[in-house]
């Protein structure tokens, strides 16, 4: 899927992501945290063994995938692979996500919920944070109409930022 015009999007299929990247994988910070977190979202995280394929997995490698509300992932599972997956699931109503295989949307607005709430939820996991998973979206390849998942995070989201909101899947900005 090539990158949506101005908004966030994974590695295109034409375009692969850097495998060699060093980002933090699943192994850095363990499979427990992130099964705690997705648990809050009533989601299942499923553990991979290592070598064997990842059910539901887009762009296959060591990429996570996701059927209906599991999430599946190996060790060597990007974080920010697992949290992209997870966090589709997560914008999309509770009565979508039983029909996910593999590909949850093509909506821009959800491509863009997803994105920002990766980020948002990388702060809940010990040892990574948002600064660091942005620094991982960029090394694996994401692309942003500013350059920069921070960028974009910071100066061009705050259409996703409002659409989490209004769904209540992100707390109300204070009035300022």
């Amino acid at each position: 899927m090539p990158p949506l015009p101005g908004a966030p999007a994974s590695p295109a299929a034409d375009a692969p992501h850097d495998a060699s990247a060093s980002v933090l994988r699943v192994a850095d910070v363990g499979f427990e945290p992130a099964t705690a977190l997705l648990a809050r979202y009533g989601l299942r995280p499923h553990r991979v063994a290592p070598g064997q394929p990842i059910p539901g997995s887009y762009w296959g490698d060591s990429e996570a995938g996701i059927i209906g509300t599991d999430v599946h992932a190996r060790d060597d599972t990007p974080v920010h692979s697992l949290l992209h997956e997870a966090c589709h699931l997560i914008v999309l109503p509770p009565e979508r996500r039983a029909a996910v295989h593999t590909d949850a949307t093509d909506s821009v607005e959800e491509e863009d919920a997803t994105c920002y709430l990766q980020i948002v939820l990388a702060d809940a996991l010990p040892g990574v944070g948002s600064a660091r998973l942005m620094a991982d979206m960029d090394a694996w390849g994401y692309t942003f109409r500013l350059g920069s998942a921070r960028a974009w995070f910071e100066r061009d989201a705050d259409d996703a930022r409002a659409w989490l909101v209004a769904r209540g899947l992100l707390p109300v900005p204070a009035a300022g």
